[in-house]
């Protein structure tokens, strides 16, 4: 029976990917930043680490570690201190977990590590595949950054990928619980002009490709996107059709930025990213077309 490492379990696509790995019969260590937490949602786990307590002997027996920790993004407005805690919460957790690796005799096979399309920056009209150029501002250097700790894990000798995720839909939890709401009152529409591209993906798609990814050899940078983006207008516009609410209110980017800051650029700048590396090593979408995946997650 293999064992996992996952760090940052109880997060949105966290929670999913560790469930459906004690499903299919993997043992699991947790890394957590609320061991406590951590432990109740998955008693079944073998052990429960907290953050700090990262050891060789914690990771023992792990063919595999996935790095899924990270504060929210969109949590709240980027203040410097915030920015402080998006940048440690993944760069000094991930060498926290180098660290221990190092010192193994017997180390993991393969790390994964999340990353995501704001690579990109904005991204305008250009079609981006992995090969796409680094965009510019915070969130573009923070994955860079991370990109680049997850692999000092090659100096160790693990297989490493990293998943440029895009916006996981799943409507108990992540953007698209927060768009149910006007939409349900009626009010619902396109964030700033709505022309931007928005690169989404069904959770059981992202959590699939996770899942791919530890169980084959393979390694690199993969975007975790689904085939088809759309214009955050046809986004809107299809939310509306399958609720059977209307999506003539837009949301103006200057709303957006009195609200977010620095961080409305989350949403106002684009990417239209396309999965072309993991569809090359072989992962079959459930989910290709935006109003299937809508109906599956809201009909």
């Amino acid at each position: 029976m293999k064992r996992i490492a996952i760090a940052g379990a109880t997060g949105l696509i966290g929670t999913r990917l560790t469930s459906l790995l004690l499903k299919r019969g993997y043992e699991t260590v947790i890394i957590s930043t609320n061991a406590k937490k951590a432990k109740e949602k998955f008693p079944k786990a073998v052990k429960t680490v907290s953050w700090g307590e990262v050891t060789p002997d914690a990771l023992e027996g792990c063919s595999a570690i996935v790095n899924l920790a990270g504060a929210n993004v969109a949590g709240q407005k980027w203040s410097s201190d915030y920015k402080k805690e998006l940048i440690s919460s993944r760069i000094d957790t991930t060498r926290e977990l180098y660290d221990a690796v190092e010192k193994m005799g017997q180390k993991p096979s393969a790390f994964i590590c999340s990353s995501a399309v704001g690579y990109y920056g904005d991204g305008g009209e250009s079609e981006l595949d992995e090969s796409g150029k680094k965009g510019n501002g915070f969130l573009a250097d923070l994955c860079e950054q991370w990109e680049n700790e997850a692999a000092q894990f090659k100096n160790a000798g693990l297989r490493v990928a990293s998943i440029r995720t895009g916006v996981v839909l799943d409507p108990s939890e992540g953007a698209l619980k927060k768009m149910l709401l006007p939409f349900k009152l009626g009010i619902g529409g396109p964030l700033g002009n709505g022309r931007q591209w928005f690169p989404w993906i069904h959770i059981d798609d992202i959590v699939g490709i996770y899942l791919f990814t530890l169980e084959n050899e393979i390694n690199g940078v993969y975007n975790g996107t689904a085939p088809e983006p759309v214009r955050m207008k046809d986004f809107a516009s299809a939310m509306g059709k399958v609720m059977k609410r209307p999506s003539l209110f837009p949301v103006p980017a200057f709303v957006l930025q009195l609200i977010m800051g620095e961080s409305a650029g989350i949403v106002l700048e684009g990417q239209r990213a396309i999965p072309a590396a993991i569809q090359k090593a072989g992962f079959k979408f459930q989910y290709h077309n935006l109003k299937d995946a809508l109906h599956n997650l809201l009909g």
